[in-house]
């Protein structure tokens, strides 16, 4: 029976995902409004409310922002593309083969998005020289980062989100490389996939569409433009962040010259070029704007959190000296190292009373990248993505009020009703769908927080381990490969890459399916129930 707080929930949560499918808000703002209403209600206390604040999954993902930030400025990561990329003639296989294992090692990382909006302009620069379409490379640059973010604890903020939600529930959390048990073998055959539907050389593919992969898509505005002198004013591309203080505002009611000296000649939005009644069309987040600038736009604004990502045909990476980009690295290799160290069981004894896990270490590798200047100290705040920590924070509280209201199990009491001759193996694969469907249409931190509690409660009324119910979540919520909506880094290269939607759902299914297939045969195996 229906109490009056399961209704709140759950015309709590209807709302809730309603309003981030419709882009009403910034998904920070969308779940904080939630627990507010859950709060109000009496659902939630203000302690539960705020421990998400405290927990250290959160803080480490913050942490983990500035570290990205230290890599990035150093260099090292522009100077490693680079080198990957062949300078002489090539096939897109080749180039392909060279790139994608490198760049899936890289994003189980650093987070995923300062990765390629290091790696896309460089790319889409290279394949203009060698006379290549760039949209062969820039959707695999994407699902790469994606693929490899799912092989470590820290590859993507969702794998430490539920890690943080596995401890709050009183069970081990994950290891640093437990999730690349099962990651690894995605990550491999997601290459493979996409080695493979790009090549017109396999036998194979003559029984599949070799143009998964569109063909070049002329850009409509170019830097013969003409308006001005060539050598001043160029061809710049732009995509609009959280913090542009245009967003939802006309292009003709908005003074984009008078703001940032720059003017803007065609929008990319879902494939699609908008260069007739500019002035009519409204600025959305993750519009790729095309702007007529002069030299000194990156400068300015290529450090700035108004723009996620700038790109003209000219090298604008931070250029840094070779001990600096080595000093990072080994910064982060001594990271990882430790985090990985620091869990064995003779540390326990060695040190005890110190907790020697990936917060420790990314907690005195951001004091140590800010004391010797790897990023700007000054500044810090503005390379932390704060919607989506608040999402994460939120994600903690809706969970618990999911638990609170009783709302968890009663829905996982009917997932079992519905399959009520069927074996976990079965109901592994039904939450992998629900979980995989939310990321695609909201964004993954929130999936992850609405299956957690489902997940949880499954398992506790089969009376089984629910170790394969939590690595379903962090692989499905990460798994966002068939929508540009669902991950943002999709939503990057969407813009830069003149992609439709369409192309996403054609290339991105399938490996949907691949992740699918992989995870519901190897989870049980390697988590029994």
């Amino acid at each position: 029976m229906l109490t009056f707080e399961m209704i709140i929930v759950f015309l709590g949560l209807t709302g809730m995902v309603t309003a981030l499918v419709l882009d009403k808000m910034r998904p920070g703002m969308i779940l904080f409004s939630v627990t507010v209403l859950f709060l109000c209600f009496g659902i939630l206390t203000p302690k539960e409310m705020l421990e998400g604040f405290s927990n250290k999954g959160m803080i480490t993902v913050a942490l983990l922002f500035l570290i990205s930030e230290g890599v990035r400025q150093s260099g090292a990561l522009g100077q490693l593309i680079k080198k990957l990329l062949p300078q002489e003639k090539t096939t897109v296989m080749k180039a392909q083969a060279r790139m994608l294992p490198a760049i899936s090692f890289v994003s189980a990382f650093l987070n995923n998005t300062p990765v390629v909006v290091i790696f896309a302009p460089i790319i889409k620069r290279w394949a203009e020289s060698v006379r290549i379409p760039a949209t062969k490379f820039l959707i695999p640059l994407s699902y790469a980062t994606i693929l490899g973010g799912m092989c470590t604890l820290i590859g993507t903020s969702t794998n430490l989100v539920v890690d943080g939600m596995i401890l709050d529930a009183g069970y081990k959390g994950f290891g640093m490389f437990e999730l690349g048990r099962v990651g690894i073998f995605i990550a491999l055959a997601g290459i493979v996939y996409l080695l493979f539907f790009s090549s017109r050389v396999w036998p194979m593919s003559l029984l599949f569409s070799s143009r998964l992969l569109p063909e070049v898509r002329k850009d409509t505005v170019g830097d013969e433009h003409g308006e001005a002198d060539a050598s001043s004013f160029h061809r710049v591309e732009a995509v609009i962040g959280a913090r542009f203080p245009g967003i939802n505002k006309r292009v003709g009611d908005f003074n984009f010259v008078r703001h940032y000296g720059a003017e803007v000649k065609e929008i990319k939005r879902s494939g699609v070029s908008i260069v007739e009644n500019l002035s009519r069309v409204k600025f959305h987040e993750g519009d790729t704007l095309v702007l007529w600038a002069d030299d000194s736009f990156i400068s300015t604004w290529g450090d700035s959190s108004v723009f996620v990502l700038l790109a003209n045909g000219k090298d604008t990476e931070p250029k840094a000296g070779r001990k600096k980009r080595w000093f990072a690295l080994t910064l982060l290799v001594l990271m990882i190292v430790g985090a990985t160290v620091g869990e064995l069981p003779f540390m326990e004894e060695l040190l005890p009373g110190i907790d020697l896990d990936m917060f420790f270490f990314a907690a005195v590798t951001t004091v140590i990248m800010a004391w010797t200047k790897l990023f700007p100290a000054r500044k810090y705040t503005k390379y932390i993505s704060w919607d989506i920590l608040i999402t994460i924070a939120c994600a903690f509280a809706i969970s618990r009020a999911m638990v609170n209201s009783g709302v968890a199990d009663i829905i996982a009491h009917g997932i079992i009703d519905m399959s009520d001759d069927y074996s976990p193996h079965v109901l592994l694969a039904v939450l992998f769908i629900i979980t995989n469907l939310f990321t695609e249409l909201i964004t993954n931190n929130a999936a992850a927080a609405l299956a957690f509690p489902l997940a949880l409660s499954l398992s506790n009324q089969l009376g089984v381990s629910p170790m394969p119910f939590f690595v379903v979540i962090c692989i499905a919520a990460s798994a966002s490969f068939s929508t540009p909506i669902g991950y943002q880094t999709n939503l990057i290269v969407q813009g830069i890459g003149n992609y439709k939607f369409t192309d996403f759902v054609r290339i991105g299914l399938p490996l949907n399916i691949l992740t699918f297939i992989i995870s519901v045969i190897l989870i049980p195996l390697i988590w029994p129930f």
